[in-house]
């Protein structure tokens, strides 16, 4: 009888696990979306409108009552509409007093209010515990699945409870919420939609300046020059060739730039004596924004593997080919093979592969879903560790490559450099701080430095 009685009350449902009732004011596209999830997760839902008849666009297990009949059902409120049709709520104060409300509104600019929208409606409601909750996902992700879109959920609230209440529901329609503090971080939350690649600014336009910068440097050179004293017409380099030996040299710089803020703040940190002061602002920005740097110099790399491999249907390639062959069966002469060159052809490419390999490596281990799966330890060797060789291999691609020229003269034209001697200024630069800093002598300093000891403890802040 008692196992039997006990398999019965397994069976029967868990009343303690039944959702609360949700009131949506506003029928717009998001409220709609949201309502729709809502009762996906289980939850009943009541819509506040100033129209009570039913739609075909409602959801069809959801009730619509007029605004206070509807608050009044609902411990939670969610405030679907803009912040200029807030005034309806006034005469609502006392039934919305103690009640979580959920304002989810943007704006169309940055800053456009002195105060956040949510503060703005807590001081509309004063009783209610308002909490920012919902602003970053849009109404075609709540439809299209999370999958599609950001799982993020910025919340912030004064009420710790009315925050946690907000946060089960969020979990509950497969969300990830984020505790973002109090009500006084609203306006950076209702900034964030409106902001466009906050931290790949820097890096785009940085990768747009140089790229633009040794496109005309190569026009310059490639171009402009063997036309003016060779009188060749090489304009169609700007087609592949050019665009070739930009993408790598892009590549090694901005991959060098990577890590480059990491040797400058040991320098600083050796200085000093100390971790505990801050580092410059454009070294923190800097340094913020390495992930984009990577990310963007992986890029460039792709696509010089693509126009290595395409390099071969050129038609100036055939050209040349066949003209080498040709030249040869006129002179009846065969040309050795050059082990010399073989040699150093077969190293760079060697070379680019395995660089290119541990660039993808890096660049895949950077994303969330894989970073996430790893500690900070092996995080920590695939950047650091692995990240170096990546310099180390692709520094070596390009000097094995364009090493030769930095002695003969006719690569200087106009007394200008080769565009892979500047590409390897900033790297070994990098490479060489990297090697005097491994050194025992000024490692363990730096170690002792970074584990909290300080050469002057006046410099603690």
């Amino acid at each position: 009888m008692n196992t039997n009685s006990s398999n019965i009350m397994a069976l029967a449902p868990n009343t303690s696990n039944k959702r609360e009732t949700v009131c949506i004011f506003g029928t717009g596209d998001f409220g709609r979306a949201l309502g729709h999830k809502m009762i996906q997760s289980g939850y009943p839902v009541v819509y506040g409108s100033r129209s009570t008849q039913i739609s075909n666009l409602i959801p069809k297990d959801a009730e619509v009552l007029s605004h206070a009949e509807a608050a009044q059902k609902a411990a939670i409120i969610i405030i679907a509409i803009q912040r200029q049709h807030y005034n309806f709520l006034t005469p609502l104060a006392e039934i919305l007093h103690g009640k979580v409300v959920v304002d989810i509104s943007n704006n169309l600019k940055l800053n456009q209010y002195p105060e956040s929208n949510a503060e703005y409606l807590a001081q509309l409601l004063p009783g209610a515990k308002v909490v920012k909750a919902f602003n970053t996902v849009s109404a075609w992700a709540l439809q299209s699945g999370a999958l599609d879109a950001s799982r993020q959920v910025f919340v912030c609230g004064d009420d710790a409870e009315a925050k946690q209440m907000v946060m089960n529901i969020v979990r509950a329609l497969g969300l990830t919420p984020l505790d973002q503090g109090s009500l006084l971080a609203a306006q950076g939350i209702e900034n964030y939609p409106l902001q466009l690649f906050p931290m790949w600014k820097f890096p785009i336009f940085l990768s747009l300046g140089l790229t633009a910068f040794f496109f005309f440097y190569c026009l310059a050179l490639d171009v402009i020059y063997t036309y003016i004293y060779e009188k060749n017409n090489f304009s169609f380099f700007i087609a592949i060739t050019i665009p070739n030996r930009i993408c790598p040299v892009m590549a090694l710089i901005l991959l060098a730039l990577v890590y480059l803020p990491g040797v400058l703040a040991a320098i600083i940190q050796l200085y000093r004596g100390t971790k505990y002061r801050r580092f410059p602002d454009w070294l923190d920005k800097w340094m913020l924004c390495r992930k984009q740097l990577g990310l963007i110099a992986l890029a460039f790399a792709s696509l010089h593997a693509v126009f290595t491999l395409v390099s071969p249907m050129r038609s100036f390639v055939r050209w040349r080919t066949s003209k080498g062959i040709i030249s040869q069966a006129l002179n009846n002469k065969t040309e050795p093979l050059d082990t010399t060159n073989a040699w150093l052809s077969d190293s760079y490419l060697a070379l680019g592969i395995l660089g290119f390999f541990f660039f993808v490596l890096v660049g895949i281990t950077s994303l969330p879903s894989v970073s996430n799966s790893v500690n900070w330890r092996e995080f920590r060797f695939v950047q650091s560790k692995l990240g170096y060789l990546t310099l180390i291999l692709c520094t070596a691609h390009t000097l094995v490559y364009g090493g030769k020229w930095f002695l003969s003269p006719s690569a200087y034209r106009w007394y200008l450099p080769n565009i892979y001697m500047l590409s390897l200024v900033v790297p070994c630069t990098v490479l060489v701080v990297k090697f005097v800093l491994v050194f025992p002598c000024v490692d363990k300093p730096l170690t002792q430095i970074r584990q909290g000891w300080e050469r002057n403890p006046k410099y603690f802040e």
